[in-house]
């Protein structure tokens, strides 16, 4: 028997988001269920954190489309003391003297004061020996050179701050959270709360999920992240039509979609029994279009059977179980005259087994991972690697073609501030090319990032283990991972390639798109979002 990841998985079971089967559904970036709103008070690291003042300045609230974000008042708001009670954030100028960061003379003359007595009770003990003099030298130096290191730290970071830099000060919080320093991260999480806005700048609107994932961390290190999160769930025609404007707006997941249909496609072009394992079926939208162009094939379509695997918490958003993926799919094909089964498993990827998939003879069988691969835990977080155990799992049934669409991002095994850096560069990327598309005053927008991304980078930067179920790869770690299971890469087409720059068409110019090796990148400016690539 695997191990099981039930109590992590459906709360973040789907990336980014699917578009609606004939009703506007579709997939969502991750989402966490309802916290606790009575959560006991814990200890971190030294710090005791109410829960309930943590709450107070939660930011992920359930929002309409004109709220204020709350955590923008009270620049005090978030400090603590090294005993745990609340301390207020410094005055800023009360570290100002004659236009100078830091009084210098008041700090000689409480070191000056401290030799004084140091030398006084060094004589009463042990006279005038000279080398008790040494040690007050050593002792003096040391304490002297940590005041002034600490009043210059004070100063860049009051410079820093002065600059009014968000990346730059959201960095230099996730450093000090890095490195323990908790005096500087409560200090800057004030300022933080004044500058990030969920209805300003793409930065604003990111930096302020990225901050609340900072809290969170601060808080709980993930070990308590739904508990310390207020995050009510939307209903269920609410969070799909979030998903589906999601899905409208930006082409990554029509992007994936289309070029892994394109692969199958192509190595099912003279198949007459084609068997598509799908690891993440969703709504079963992606394919749609497949079903319609296997119907117009010359010679006429195959017969076609799906096995949709998907957990049962996933019924949330889909509008109930896999029989409706089912029922909405057999209905297309009749009306495609494609003969059309479906077969339903309920289970979560992590779980799957031979058994499970109703392998039958002459079947042409096409194996899709679409944005499904990095919710799967590997070695760096448990002895069960299930990553890499489906890939040795579909290798096993001598697949005509595997399909990989993931985002193109390094979350996995990244130490936390490395990770924080990426997660912030390709999560601006994905703001931009939201702000562009739809106006900043659009009174859906804020739902759309809250329900559909925000609760993402918040798993990414708060958790940890196996809470931490947001875990991108690049393709090139991908690649090895495929090449290990004994796969070869199985280029992308270049009708695949004409066909997405045919559907970029109808978006902004900023989106890129790059063939390198065989594999599609979907990118927004210069940096990739998106990675697509083909196996057999």
């Amino acid at each position: 028997m695997q191990e099981s990841y039930k109590h992590v998985i459906p709360n973040v079971s789907h990336p980014f988001g699917e578009q609606p089967v004939e009703e506007p559904e579709s997939y969502c970036w991750p989402s966490f269920q309802n916290a606790d709103h009575q959560a006991s008070d814990e200890v971190i690291q030294g710090t005791k954190l109410s829960v309930q003042r943590f709450e107070q300045h939660s930011t992920l609230e359930s929002s309409s489309g004109t709220s204020a974000y709350p955590g923008r008042s009270s620049a005090s708001s978030l400090n603590f003391s090294g005993n745990g009670s609340p301390a207020s954030h410094p005055d800023l100028h009360s570290y100002q003297s004659g236009g100078s960061p830091v009084n210098q003379s008041c700090m000689s003359t409480d070191t000056d004061d401290l030799g004084h007595k140091i030398r006084e009770l060094q004589n009463a003990l042990l006279g005038n020996d000279s080398d008790a003099f040494d040690v007050y030298d050593i002792i003096d130096e040391a304490g002297a050179n940590q005041i002034y290191s600490e009043a210059e730290h004070r100063e860049q970071m009051m410079l820093m701050i002065s600059r009014g830099d968000l990346t730059e000060m959201l960095c230099a919080c996730a450093k000090a959270l890095a490195n323990n320093d908790m005096s500087t991260t409560e200090w800057l999480i004030p300022d933080l709360r004044q500058m990030v806005s969920v209805s300003g700048e793409p930065i604003q609107r990111l930096g302020a999920y990225t901050l609340e994932g900072l809290i969170a961390r601060l808080a709980s290190s993930g070990s308590s992240i739904c508990a310390s999160l207020r995050c009510k769930e939307p209903a269920s025609a609410e969070l799909l039509s979030y998903m589906h404007l999601l899905y409208e707006i930006c082409p990554y997941f029509k992007f994936g979609y289309m070029s892994a249909n394109g692969a199958i496609a192509e190595a099912m072009k003279d198949e007459s029994r084609v068997h598509i394992i799908d690891f993440q079926v969703a709504q079963g939208t992606q394919w749609i279009t497949l079903i319609q162009a296997l119907a117009s094939r010359p010679g006429g379509p195959p017969q076609i059977r799906i096995t949709g695997i998907d957990d049962s918490a996933s019924a949330y958003v889909r509008g109930g179980g896999l029989g409706v993926v089912g029922q909405r799919l057999s209905r297309l094909a009749e009306s495609c005259k494609v003969p059309f089964e479906f077969h339903a498993t309920g289970i979560f990827g992590s779980e799957v087994q031979l058994e499970d998939l109703e392998i039958r003879p002459g079947e042409a069988i096409a194996v899709n991972f679409a944005f499904m691969l990095h919710h799967m835990p590997d070695e760096s977080v448990s002895s069960h690697n299930h990553r890499d155990r489906l890939m040795r799992l579909a290798k096993s049934l001598s697949p005509k073609v595997v399909t990989l669409v993931e985002q193109e991002s390094n979350t996995n095994t990244a130490p936390f501030l490395p990770r924080f850096i990426d997660t912030l560069s390709y999560f601006r990327a994905v703001f931009e090319s939201i702000d562009v598309a739809l106006p900043r005053e659009h009174r859906e927008r804020i739902n759309v990032e809250q329900h559909c991304l925000a609760r993402e980078i918040v798993n990414i930067i708060a958790c940890e283990g196996a809470e931490r179920v947001e875990r991108y790869e690049l393709l090139s770690k991908w690649r090895s991972r495929f090449i290990m299971a004994g796969f070869s890469p199985c280029p992308l087409s270049s009708f695949v390639n004409a066909t997405i720059k045919t559907l970029l068409q109808g978006y902004s110019e900023k989106y890129t798109l790059e063939e390198i090796d065989g594999a599609l990148y979907l990118g927004w400016m210069n940096q990739p979002l998106v990675a697509s690539c083909a196996w057999r």
